[in-house]
């Protein structure tokens, strides 16, 4: 063809005397026929197909395709799609570096130039999966801790640091920085990418995969993202497509706002039991409505962040004015600020007021419902009204234990000269979790209070306690005097333990 898609919708933005060379999805409708109203999740892969026309992996069909998806809101058709980047962590991406050295080794055998081997997609290996608890309850568990993780992990960590230094695209957050997720969300996701190519300065959506199932976080940011398996993740490491379907989008309108005393995490277990019974396997959902304006970036963050619970592909939350004042707040440039809001302005990715796109299927939830929840008593996606937690917990023992095993009496044990006894329902292990709820700064100070009021109703032991916090900066929000985790009374109190991906039973 004489003209393709891709270079008829070539197009430029100013954004502070500074001029961005983009593929603009107002000048492809020309083209297309009208794709204003895809959801915005479908933009940011119709931007993605227009930027990587080829006539061969990204064809026209593929493009008119999805554009297509509008008239019945589904379509049945596989297309490439090449995230800007790929998150991964020290449990999973070890493996990817080793063969990426295993690649260099091979060509350096054949005489070949080693330099080649390298990834061609951006590539951030964040450590958090190293650290074991082998100390807790007391003032020195975090350093100890720390120092074991170290003395343990010393040859990974080093073949690591060399990976840094010799992949270029390939970079590696330290121990102690914090968990992927909250790294990407606070420090990695731009929202808008930026790249320098062929002397022209081009701006596209800012999207990734990652090799942990909660890589889904991300979309709190309005970044397109999702987990993936190990080769996958190489692949696109090597700038290769994800194959994929065209997907369906669940609309998830929000209204109203929290009551007094409601928290993401109630928020957030509504939300899951909606969309399993809805049924969203395989499937986008992209929130929308007016009751987005009154939800902070951090509870966004956490619906997303439970996508594998509600088992979707992803829960998107489209850029808008709370988008940039998280940016903002986390410290990324004025100038990024600023290219984020005109870019996603000029590519219909904002959201307005009042935006209706059209979507597979919707559901809708006023938030001033939202009850006050548990999770549980088993699985992280289980929610139980807090008024109904010992009936609940009640009936999952009857359904689980067996006659014989109800006849057994408590555990006994000692710990640091004390004696204890554990009855069935007995706590357990007691911990501030760090995949969602610490980079939360409302649900962290829920935690601390909650450690304040447990000292005037001395529980019986824990058998392990403690307190697993997110980054820097949601650290920085952290507790203190009787507040602090170590209000607990002992040996019940919860200490800092390290910094890493811990328990996910929120």
């Amino acid at each position: 063809m004489s003209s393709t898609l891709r270079e008829a919708s070539k197009d430029t933005l100013q954004v502070n005397d500074k001029t961005w060379h983009y593929y603009s999805l107002p000048l492809a409708e020309k083209q297309l026929g009208e794709i204003s109203r895809l959801p915005k999740s479908l933009k940011v892969l119709m931007e993605n197909l227009l930027r990587w026309q080829d006539g061969d992996s990204v064809t026209e069909e593929d493009i008119r395709a999805l554009a297509g998806w509008l008239q019945q809101a589904h379509a049945d058709r596989e297309i490439a799609y090449r995230p800007a980047r790929v998150l991964m962590q020290d449990f999973t991406g070890v493996p990817a570096v080793v063969d990426l050295a295993a690649m260099r080794e091979a060509v350096k055998r054949l005489g070949g130039d080693t330099a080649k081997v390298n990834p061609l997609s951006p590539v951030d290996l964040v450590i958090d999966h190293s650290v074991t608890v082998d100390r807790f309850g007391d003032d020195e568990a975090f350093e100890d801790n720390v120092r074991l993780e170290m003395e343990r992990n010393h040859e990974r960590y080093a073949f690591l640091r060399w990976g840094q230094q010799a992949f270029s695209r390939f970079s590696v957050v330290p121990p102690g920085t914090g968990i992927c997720h909250q790294v990407n969300l606070e420090y990695l996701g731009r929202a808008v990418w930026s790249e320098e190519v062929n002397g022209q300065w081009m701006a596209w959506p800012d999207t990734l995969v990652g090799t942990d199932s909660h890589t889904t976080m991300i979309n709190g940011l309005g970044v397109l993202g999702w987990g993936v398996g190990g080769i996958e993740a190489e692949a696109a490491m090597l700038g290769q497509p994800v194959s994929m379907l065209i997907p369906d989008v669940v609309g998830f309108k929000l209204s109203g706002k929290l009551r007094e005393g409601i928290t993401a995490t109630d928020l957030v277990l509504t939300v899951t039991q909606m969309l399993r019974q809805h049924g969203v396997v395989g499937k986008f959902v992209e929130f929308y409505g007016d009751g987005l304006d009154t939800l902070p970036l951090a509870d966004r963050a956490t619906i997303a962040n439970m996508a594998p619970e509600y088992g979707a592909t992803c829960g998107f939350f489209p850029i808008d004015d709370v988008t940039l004042s998280y940016m903002r707040l986390s410290g990324r440039s004025e100038e990024q600020v600023a290219l984020v809001e005109a870019y996603a302005k000029a590519q219909g990715m904002w959201r307005q007021p009042g935006d209706e796109p059209v979507f597979t299927s919707t559901l809708a939830l006023d938030m001033s419902s939202v009850e006050a929840s548990l999770a549980g008593p088993k699985r992280p996606q289980d929610r139980v009204a807090l008024g109904d937690v010992p009936k609940a917990f009640a009936a999952s023992g009857e359904l689980e234990v067996n006659h014989l095993q109800r006849q057994r009496q408590p555990v006994d044990y000692t710990l640091n000269g004390h004696h204890y006894s554990l009855p069935d329902g007995a706590v357990a292990i007691a911990a501030i979790t760090s995949c969602t709820n610490t980079s939360n700064p409302s649900v962290l100070m829920a935690a601390g209070l909650l450690a304040k009021k447990s000292r005037r109703t001395r529980p019986a032991a824990a058998a392990v306690g403690e307190s697993f916090p997110g980054p820097r900066l949601e650290s920085g929000v952290g507790l203190s005097g009787p507040c602090r985790p170590d209000a607990l009374p002992r040996p019940a109190r919860l200490q800092s333990g390290g910094i890493w991906l811990h328990h996910l039973y929120r």
